[in-house]
Protein backbone atom coordinates (compact mmCIF):
# COMPACT_ATOMS: atom_id res chain seq x y z
CA UNK A 1 0.00 0.00 0.00
CA UNK A 2 1.42 3.50 -0.91
CA UNK A 3 1.95 6.41 1.53
CA UNK A 4 1.28 9.63 -0.06
CA UNK A 5 2.28 12.42 2.04
CA UNK A 6 1.24 16.31 1.73
CA UNK A 7 3.10 18.92 2.96
CA UNK A 8 2.15 22.52 3.52
CA UNK A 9 2.69 25.62 5.71
CA UNK A 10 0.95 24.10 8.80
CA UNK A 11 -1.05 21.43 7.40
CA UNK A 12 -4.51 22.68 7.86
CA UNK A 13 -5.28 23.71 4.22
CA UNK A 14 -4.49 20.40 2.92
CA UNK A 15 -6.77 18.62 4.83
CA UNK A 16 -9.36 19.31 2.51
CA UNK A 17 -7.55 17.93 -0.33
CA UNK A 18 -6.59 14.97 1.33
CA UNK A 19 -10.49 14.01 2.13
CA UNK A 20 -10.73 14.74 -1.36
CA UNK A 21 -7.97 12.09 -2.51
CA UNK A 22 -9.01 9.73 0.09
CA UNK A 23 -12.55 9.63 -1.60
CA UNK A 24 -11.11 9.33 -5.09
CA UNK A 25 -8.57 6.67 -4.45
CA UNK A 26 -11.77 4.88 -2.51
CA UNK A 27 -13.95 5.30 -6.23
CA UNK A 28 -10.92 4.25 -8.41
CA UNK A 29 -10.22 1.30 -5.75
CA UNK A 30 -6.71 2.31 -5.62
CA UNK A 31 -5.18 1.56 -2.18
CA UNK A 32 -2.93 3.97 -0.13
CA UNK A 33 -2.98 6.40 2.59
CA UNK A 34 -3.23 9.62 2.01
CA UNK A 35 -2.12 12.38 5.52
CA UNK A 36 -1.25 16.13 5.55
CA UNK A 37 1.10 17.47 7.81
CA UNK A 38 3.18 20.88 8.16
CA UNK A 39 6.08 21.09 6.92
CA UNK A 40 8.00 21.23 10.00
CA UNK A 41 7.13 17.56 10.46
CA UNK A 42 8.80 16.66 7.26
CA UNK A 43 12.00 15.19 9.10
CA UNK A 44 9.60 12.70 10.95
CA UNK A 45 6.81 12.04 8.80
CA UNK A 46 8.82 12.19 5.78
CA UNK A 47 10.64 9.00 6.27
CA UNK A 48 7.70 6.60 5.54
CA UNK A 49 5.92 8.42 2.36
CA UNK A 50 5.96 6.72 -0.83
CA UNK A 51 5.41 10.13 -2.50
CA UNK A 52 5.78 13.54 -1.21
CA UNK A 53 3.45 16.26 -2.11
CA UNK A 54 4.04 20.25 -1.42
CA UNK A 55 1.39 22.26 -1.38
CA UNK A 56 1.99 25.78 -3.76
CA UNK A 57 2.77 27.93 -0.89
CA UNK A 58 5.78 25.95 0.12
CA UNK A 59 7.15 25.60 -2.91
CA UNK A 60 10.39 27.59 -2.57
CA UNK A 61 11.27 24.16 -0.39
CA UNK A 62 11.45 22.02 -3.14
CA UNK A 63 14.77 21.34 -3.38
CA UNK A 64 15.45 20.81 0.29
CA UNK A 65 12.78 18.00 0.62
CA UNK A 66 14.59 16.19 -2.79
CA UNK A 67 18.17 16.75 -0.80
CA UNK A 68 16.47 15.81 2.34
CA UNK A 69 14.57 12.59 0.49
CA UNK A 70 16.51 12.36 -2.70
CA UNK A 71 15.20 8.63 -3.39
CA UNK A 72 11.51 9.59 -2.70
CA UNK A 73 9.54 11.17 -5.73
CA UNK A 74 8.67 14.85 -4.80
CA UNK A 75 6.63 17.38 -6.47
CA UNK A 76 4.65 20.58 -5.89
CA UNK A 77 0.97 20.49 -6.57
CA UNK A 78 -0.24 22.57 -9.21
CA UNK A 79 -1.39 26.10 -7.92
CA UNK A 80 -4.67 25.22 -10.57
CA UNK A 81 -5.66 22.07 -9.02
CA UNK A 82 -4.47 22.69 -5.28
CA UNK A 83 -7.06 25.58 -5.52
CA UNK A 84 -10.23 23.88 -7.00
CA UNK A 85 -9.74 21.19 -4.12
CA UNK A 86 -9.29 18.72 -7.55
CA UNK A 87 -8.20 15.74 -5.44
CA UNK A 88 -8.83 13.13 -8.66
CA UNK A 89 -6.07 15.11 -10.48
CA UNK A 90 -3.78 15.54 -7.91
CA UNK A 91 -3.94 11.59 -7.05
CA UNK A 92 -3.43 10.85 -10.18
CA UNK A 93 -0.47 13.06 -11.06
CA UNK A 94 0.88 11.34 -7.59
CA UNK A 95 0.27 7.94 -9.13
CA UNK A 96 2.05 8.79 -12.31
CA UNK A 97 4.77 10.17 -9.99
CA UNK A 98 5.13 7.39 -7.98
CA UNK A 99 5.46 5.06 -11.69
Amino acid sequence: MKNIVLFCAAGMSTSLLVQKMQAAAANMGYECTIAAHGLSELNDKGKDADCILLGPQVRYNLDKVRKTYPDKPVMVIDMALYGMMKGKEVLEAAIKLMG
